[in-house]
């Protein structure tokens, strides 16, 4: 399907003409947001504007408040919002004298869904800015002549249109734009890779899926994945998008987005993932996420330990250190997972791949991952992909729903040198994946075979015996026994030797420690089974050092810079 995107030239049009000067390129989107979804609201209320008026004015006194919601509703032809006020955008500018006492009359005359949304945008301080440079109603007037009727915008480009809204106020704030907006193509490649294994089930006929984003930021995650099903696989399939966000103007954006698209804006709801669960009873077809690294959650500690010793709850596998909820999140996620199946894309920074040792929660969760199989893949992104930070990061493909040939395996992409160079950097963001690339990261993914970018292990092969060695302690050269006669242990000497799963640990201590330490003997009492991946260890490369021929030549070049350099500034 062709990807023709609808012009957006009236936000630079507006930007130029009303809001230069006076907002800073990071404020243009609290401007334009709430306006664009104003407007939009207006178009499609247009022709039912009049019978929710006379409903309401026929109503209003008669029937309780929380009878005339679902009236009004029926007047608006079954939409879910409304507006009962005698205005509209275009409306107010045929009083300029008085803009913005009917501009507040017009928002106060919205349903309730709308009202939280331009609360949660912050519009009141957005207008009383526009009021104090005397830009109210220009503002409203400009807006006011953008056709966004669904004949001139179909609710799918109106996607798109506030995508792009989204994407461009995030770029132009690069303090924030990594927090609440993923690049589009890292979403596209999370999307290409956990629906690659779906196409059968989403084609067939009168599909009904569900796609869930536990942080869900602006909604990008969401509206995208569903994008990229409607165009690379069915676009018949009927995709319900949930989301829950912690940040007031993300989730007001994310809702407002699937308010004006047609979507039900009641599926997105406001809220903290760890202690307020806004979906408590449902499990999801599909989950892709971005949640923040390295955030502490220190303030939810005592909710969060108090759930974790309940065996049904979330956190139960274990907790990792508090000042990292990222394995929280992943956990979270593992229990909406519907029991006939889910597939879940998640996108980590390096430490849940290995931080912790033997015994730790993050040990724990991942031995707990890796053992009840739902571990499918890792993915290695390139660096300085993200617009807030230049890491590597990972993408996590979790399923109970692996296909037989994957089944007790876990596959690792190398990814990393997949991406081409950006001619212009935003903020850390200097790389990006194409097209291409995520057809070869697809491809990888899809063919399971082992080669240069790609490993597959076994689920044990991520485990390993943490054994505890212990030496004697030596006294004039002799060894010191204890009560029992036993040599006696020095904590001085004490060490650690991790032993993969599949080796017998006698077998091992004899061939790898006892050459080394003859006197030396395990602690079994202090073994425990760990579990990490060292993505690095197995795609390392040994790179011969160059020669020191080689070497002495670049020495003598630098040198001699070094020299011409110096002559350069006693010249000077």
């Amino acid at each position: 399907m062709a990807d023709k995107r609808p012009t957006i030239d009236f936000i630079f049009r507006i930007t130029n003409d009303v809001l230069w000067n006076t907002f800073k390129k990071n404020e243009i989107g609290d401007v334009m947001l709430p306006f664009v979804v104003l407007r939009r609201l207006d178009c499609i209320l247009e022709p039912q504007k009049q019978a929710v008026r006379d409903a309401y004015l026929n109503f209003k006194d008669k029937v309780q408040p929380d009878k005339l919601g679902p009236i009004l509703e029926r007047a608006a032809g079954g939409l879910k919002y409304y507006n009962t006020s005698p205005y509209d955008l275009r409306a107010l500018t045929q009083d300029a004298q008085n803009v913005e006492i009917n501009f507040r009359a017009y928002i106060n005359g919205f349903s309730p869904n709308v009202t939280e949304i331009m609360e949660h945008y912050q519009l009141d301080k957005v207008v009383a800015r526009l009021v104090k440079n005397n830009l109210l109603y220009e503002m409203v007037a400009a807006i006011a002549k953008v056709d966004l009727h669904t004949s001139a915008v179909s609710n799918h480009d109106m996607g798109y249109v506030f995508e792009e809204l989204i994407r461009i106020s995030n770029e132009q704030s690069n303090q924030t734009a990594g927090e609440h907006f993923t690049p589009r193509e890292v979403i596209r490649l999370m999307a290409s890779v956990i629906f690659s294994t779906e196409k059968e089930e989403l084609k067939q006929t009168g599909v009904i899926r569900t796609i869930y984003d536990l942080a869900c930021g602006t909604g990008g995650m969401l509206t995208l994945s569903k994008h990229y099903v409607h165009e690379h696989i069915n676009k018949d399939a009927s995709l319900n998008i949930f989301g829950q966000e912690i940040n007031e103007q993300s989730y007001a954006i994310a809702k407002s987005d699937l308010l004006i698209t047609g979507e039900n804006p009641d599926n997105i709801r406001h809220g903290n993932s760890f202690s307020n669960d806004r979906f408590p009873d449902r499990k999801f077809n599909y989950m892709l996420a971005n949640p923040p690294y390295g955030v502490s959650w220190k303030k939810d500690e005592i909710f969060i330990k108090h759930e974790a010793l309940n065996p049904m709850g979330r956190f139960n596998a274990g907790l990792p250190r508090t000042s990292d909820g990222q394995f929280l999140f992943i956990q979270h996620m593992i229990s909406k997972m519907d029991p006939q199946g889910s597939r879940i894309g998640i996108v980590t920074n390096g430490s849940p791949l290995f931080t912790g040792d033997a015994g730790s929660g993050e040990s724990e969760i991942r031995k707990w991952i890796i053992s009840n199989d739902w571990l499918d893949a890792i993915i290695a992104l390139p660096s300085d992909i993200f617009y807030n930070t230049g890491i590597y990061t990972y993408i996590w493909v979790v399923t109970n729903k692996k296909q037989p040939h994957r089944k007790g395996k876990v596959q690792l992409i190398n990814a990393t040198d997949l991406y081409v160079p950006m001619k212009k950097s935003l903020n850390f963001k200097r790389k990006r994946i194409s097209d291409d690339q995520i057809k070869e990261i697809t491809r990888l993914y899809e063919a399971f075979e082992e080669g240069p970018q790609v490993k597959i292990f076994d689920n044990e092969s991520f485990g390993y015996f943490q054994v505890t060695i212990e030496q004697p302690v030596r006294k004039n050269g002799k060894v010191v026994l204890d009560k029992n006669g036993e040599p006696k242990a020095d904590s001085k000497k004490r060490d650690t030797e991790n032993i993969p799963l599949n080796e017998n640990i006698e077998e091992y201590f004899v061939r790898e420690v006892k050459p080394h330490v003859p006197d030396a003997w395990i602690d079994f009492s202090k073994t425990r089974i760990g579990y990490e991946i060292n993505f690095t260890k197995y795609f390392y490369q040994y790179q011969k050092p160059d020669d020191s021929a080689k070497l002495k030549v670049e020495i003598q070049k630098l040198e001699e810079s070094i020299v011409g350099l110096l002559e350069e500034i006693l010249n000077d």
